[in-house]
C-alpha cells in the first residue's frame, strides 16, 4: 500500500490490485488523538472520509474527541462488486475507485445531498477541464440567493471557484454532473453537493492525470459487500444506507448472489446481525467455508 503522509493530507491511498476473486485490500490502522485534534483533519490526513471515520468510531465526538482516544481507521475494505476497470463510484461508502492494470486508487468523495442525488449507471468522461469556470444552474442561484448571496452568471476560475482546479465532465443527462475539486476543506466524505462528485484538491489533481477522456465511469449504490478472503473466510462490509428524497433510510438488502455465497458457507447469523446493526463500514468475518 502506498501511503505518504504529508503535513495536512495524503493523496489517494493506492493498493496493489489483488488477484481476481480476492476483494480485500488494505490493512487496519489506528490513530491516537492529540490535544486540539478533531476528526475532519484526521480523516484528511489518512485519506479517508469523515463519515467513514465516524461510522467506525461511534460515540466519539467529531469536534471534541478526548485526547488519547484511540481511533480505528477505515483503511481496509472490500472492493465493490463491479468490473475492475476505469472509475467505480460507490455512493453508499462515499468512495471512488480508479483501476489500472496493477493498482486500485481509492479516494473519499462528497456526493449529492438528499434531494440532489448523484445518478446511478454507466457513463464516460466526456471532457477534462483544468481551471474550470462554474456556471451555476438557476436552482443553485436561487438557493444561494435565499441565503443572501447573489452568484454571478459565471464564476471565473480561481480560488473562489467551488469546482477547484480540475473537473471531469460525465455523460449523464445534459452533462451537468462533474467529478471535481473544491475550494473548501469541508464536504469530502459527506453528502453536500448538488449531485456532483467532490474530491480534495490533491486527489482530483492526481485523478485528473490518471483518467483519460472517454474512460468508463460506473456509479453504484452498494451499502452491503460480501466476499471470501484468502483463507475462504466469509467477510461482510456494511455501510449506512443513503437517505432517500422522502427522508427515509434505504433498506439494507442482500442480493441473490450475496445470499447464495453465504448459503454455500458456514455463516454465523449472530455475527451477520451484529454487522448489519453496527454498519461500521469495514469488513468483518461472519463465517467460514
Amino acid at each position: 500500500m502506498s501511503l505518504s503522509l504529508g503535513a495536512a493530507q495524503v493523496s489517494a491511498v493506492s493498493y496493489p490490485l489483488p488477484p481476481e476473486g480476492v476483494r480485500l485490500v488494505g490493512t487496519p490502522q489506528g490513530h491516537t488523538v492529540a490535544p486540539g485534534e478533531h476528526l475532519a483533519p484526521i480523516a484528511e490526513k489518512y485519506g479517508v472520509g469523515l463519515i467513514a471515520l465516524m461510522e467506525l468510531n461511534p460515540g466519539v465526538d467529531p469536534f471534541l474527541p478526548a485526547p488519547g482516544t484511540k481511533l480505528k481507521l477505515p483503511t481496509y475494505m472490500l472492493l465493490p462488486d463491479a468490473p475492475r476497470q476505469g472509475v467505480v463510484i460507490n455512493l453508499a461508502e462515499l468512495r471512488l475507485y480508479h483501476f489500472d492494470d496493477q493498482q486500485v486508487h481509492v479516494y473519499p468523495i462528497g456526493i449529492g445531498r438528499i434531494g440532489n442525488d448523484t445518478p446511478l449507471g454507466v457513463t464516460r468522461v466526456t471532457q477534462k477541464t483544468p481551471n474550470p469556470t462554474w456556471t451555476p444552474t438557476a436552482s443553485t442561484r436561487a438557493e444561494y440567493l435565499a441565503q443572501g448571496i447573489e452568484l454571478p452568471q459565471v464564476v471565473a476560475a480561481g480560488p473562489n471557484n467551488p469546482l477547484g482546479q480540475f473537473a471531469l465532465r460525465l455523460g449523464f443527462d445534459q452533462g451537468q454532473y462533474l467529478i471535481h475539486g473544491t475550494n473548501k476543506d469541508f464536504g469530502v466524505g459527506l453528502r453536500v453537493s448538488a449531485g456532483c462528485i467532490r474530491l480534495w484538491p490533491d486527489d482530483i489533481e492526481e485523478l485528473f492525470a490518471l483518467v483519460k477522456r472517454g474512460e468508463q465511469v460506473r456509479v453504484i449504490n452498494q451499502p452491503i459487500k460480501v466476499a471470501t478472503g484468502a483463507q475462504g473466510e466469509v467477510m461482510l462490509e456494511v455501510h449506512s444506507p443513503l437517505t432517500s428524497k422522502d427522508g427515509q433510510k434505504q433498506s439494507l438488502t442482500f442480493s441473490l448472489e450475496q445470499l447464495r455465497m453465504m448459503e454455500q458457507n458456514h455463516v454465523n447469523q449472530e455475527w451477520v446481525t451484529e454487522a448489519l446493526a453496527e454498519q461500521s463500514g469495514v469488513p468483518k468475518v461472519v463465517g467460514w467455508p
